[in-house]
């Protein structure tokens, strides 16, 4: 019997098609306020690496911001830019953590990804950052 599904493939969108350049900050204006600052989306999208395949996840972006906060406009397009993105799951929470923290320079930020269900299997994927302490 032929395999029907053996040359079908959806296209698949190269890590270089990740528009971090597109993310936009805000002043913070209350430094050292303890300010925990929590972002979430239930509709994350990116596409196995393989298959081509959808993987969406529920996104929850956490950080204690320093001296500036992400502009969520420029955080929507960023996120919508990992649509077609051939990326792992695992991969795809680090390099959004990456991203932001380079952007933003925050006292701390965690990342919790939860993948919906493929072939039976869930997936919660959870990156930290945390600032170095200065006098260390």
């Amino acid at each position: 019997m032929e395999d029907k599904y053996l040359n079908k493939r959806f296209d698949i969108l190269s890590e270089k098609n990740i528009d971090a350049g597109i993310l936009e900050t805000l002043d913070f204006k209350y430094r050292n306020s303890n300010t925990a600052v929590t972002i979430g989306t239930k509709e994350f999208t990116s596409v196995c690496p393989w298959t081509g395949l959808p993987d969406t996840a529920e996104l929850s972006i956490t950080y204690l911001p320093y001296k500036k906060l992400v502009e969520m406009k420029s955080l929507k397009y960023y996120l919508l830019s990992f649509r077609n993105v051939g990326i792992l799951q695992e991969h795809a929470a680090n390099r959004i953590l990456n991203d932001l923290t380079k952007l933003l320079e925050p006292e701390f930020m965690e990342i919790e990804a939860r993948f919906e269900s493929r072939g039976g299997l869930n997936t919660l994927v959870k990156v930290k950052y945390e600032k170095e302490n200065a006098n260390s």
